[in-house]
């Protein structure tokens, strides 16, 4: 009697069914296992970044001996950076007036990570004397909304997320943090530079006027003489907010403010300037 050999394996509809199930698996898994990298990413790699350059400010101050720090802020194009910063009432023109450190390139966040501060001014005027108000209060969620004309500034920018992007860390030359009030200037020490008047010249390439910087490429960040933008005088702080810039700008107001309380803050320890995660 014959016998029928027996095959081993998948039929081709087996074959087509198991491929879409790795297929519709490996859809699923591949953003999580992506967000999963990012966040570890953004974590870590963003603290350490801070760490250095928090550990490179106290050393200036200390070498310089006067106050020196870290101001973060962000450029035209919303990429948030840390730059080094020295106090020079001399040629800022201004007894709270910092500017940049020569010589030292400000360092950029990866990919989207920004940095925030809970703080924010409240006269957002565009008189000549309402930078030097140092009144400050807690954000609101009603300060996020892009949608409100009231919180947007003349260049189009939310002024609130301006200012929130836009603080100090200072270090005393002791190397203990401190708070300390804050004016960023051009190192020129001209008041809201345009270089199209001979008296009003500065070639500061980190802090400059938006009109420069629009115009003719000069300076990088806007300085603290525009309240209206919503920059000006503020005190340093101890403590900031590392959160993640595209799941931010996808949010209405009160979801971002909600989305910024959820971080963890990262204090600053004010004796050896290295960082502390507890919530306090």
């Amino acid at each position: 009697m014959k016998r029928t050999k027996k095959y081993s394996g998948l039929t081709l509809t087996e074959m087509v069914v198991v491929m879409a199930i790795i297929a519709l698996l490996t859809a699923i898994g591949l953003p999580a296992v992506r967000a999963l990298l990012k966040s570890f990413e953004f974590s870590s790699g963003s603290r350490d970044m801070l760490s250095a350059a928090l550990s490179g400010a106290r050393a200036i101050a200390a070498k310089e001996h006067r106050y020196a720090g870290i101001r973060f802020q962000q450029d035209k194009d919303g990429c948030q950076y840390m730059i080094y910063i020295v106090h020079d009432p001399e040629k800022t023109g201004l007894s709270s007036g910092f500017r940049a450190v020569e010589g030292i390139e400000p360092i950029k966040f990866s990919g989207d990570v920004r940095a925030a501060d809970f703080m924010v001014r409240v006269n957002h005027g565009s008189g000549s004397g309402d930078a030097e108000d140092l009144h400050e209060t807690l954000l609101r969620a009603a300060n996020l909304d892009d949608t409100s004309s009231q919180n947007l500034g003349a260049d189009g920018k939310n002024v609130y997320i301006t200012d929130m992007s836009s603080f100090s860390i200072v270090f005393a030359p002791t190397g203990k943090l401190i708070v300390h009030e804050v004016r960023l200037r051009n190192k020129d020490g001209i008041y809201r530079p345009d270089n199209t008047n001979p008296a009003r010249t500065s070639m500061d390439d980190i802090f400059n006027s938006p009109e420069n910087i629009e115009n003719l490429g000069i300076g990088k960040f806007v300085q603290d003489d525009y309240a209206h933008l919503g920059l000006g005088a503020e005190s340093s702080r101890n403590r900031i907010i590392i959160y993640d810039g595209i799941q931010f700008d996808k949010l209405d107001a009160q979801g971002r403010l909600d989305y910024l309380n959820s971080l963890e803050p990262i204090y600053i320890n004010p004796y050896t300037g290295t960082l502390i995660s507890n919530r306090l």
